[in-house]
């Protein structure tokens, strides 16, 4: 897949990055990511992977824009209130890169309806704020083989994780929370810059595992401590007995 001549003048500090290069572009360029949640980390995933050049985004939310969301949402204004969320991210899109072709999806993912949702991705990334839905996009990643790069925000604290089929997310939170669909934000709260610094977190490590740049941060967790202003990274260990990718 070639770049256009704009394409070259628009990624040109992308692509003196040795790291990148024009061979890197053109894959950010191939890749189709499907983003779960235009939420708080919807909103930085979303604008950084247009603005990378990401080729065809899949934008999946079934909610409104609510006043409670522009705490920590900066993709939506106050006269979006009561819009679609999913619509408004694909007009975000297009006002912001030409070349990404975006799709908004407004429904609401579970078991049933997954895998015809995220067939033919080369990565998922999951911003969604339940463990119901989580997990249902995990068990359809696993399945079909597509990488899936988990992320969370409450509070103070964020999670990134890198899954590709074993170990899988459900390894690392298990089968109890397959019933629990409480919204963390409402319940608990969250710091709107907590939820822009995971968001733009994993899409930084999406672009770099799409170009081939870093170390490989697969089954790892990156944790982030909003009141120390510190990260740490730990190893997830697959479950022999997970009921997704187990034996």
């Amino acid at each position: 897949m070639s770049l256009a001549d704009a394409e070259l003048e628009r990624y040109s500090r992308h692509i003196v990055l040795p790291q990148v290069g024009g061979l890197g572009q053109r894959r950010l360029k191939e890749a189709r990511i499907a983003i779960i949640g235009a939420g708080g980390i919807g909103s930085a995933v979303i604008p950084a992977l247009a603005s990378a050049g990401i080729g065809t985004l899949a934008i999946i939310d079934s909610d409104v824009v609510e006043e409670s969301n522009l705490q920590r949402q900066p993709l939506f204004r106050e006269r979006d209130i009561g819009y679609s969320k999913a619509d408004l991210a694909l007009q975000f899109v297009q006002r912001l890169n030409r070349f990404v072709k975006a799709r908004p999806i407004q429904a609401r993912i579970d078991a049933a309806n997954a895998q015809s949702m995220l067939a033919d991705h080369d990565l998922v990334i999951d911003g969604s704020d339940n463990f119901a839905t989580r997990l249902a996009v995990s068990d359809a990643c696993v399945a079909m083989g597509v990488p899936l790069l988990s992320a969370a925000a409450v509070q103070f604290q964020g999670q990134v994780g890198l899954f590709r089929s074993k170990p899988c997310y459900r390894c690392f939170v298990g089968d109890a929370f397959d019933a629990d669909d409480c919204d963390n934000c409402a319940e608990l709260g969250v710091l709107g810059a907590l939820t822009a610094t995971v968001g733009s977190f994993a899409a930084l490590l999406a672009i770099n595992r799409i170009v081939g740049a870093g170390n490989d941060q697969v089954a790892r967790l990156h944790i982030f401590d909003g009141l120390k202003l510190e990260w740490r990274s730990i190893g997830i260990p697959a479950d022999p007995n997970c009921r997704a990718c187990g034996t």
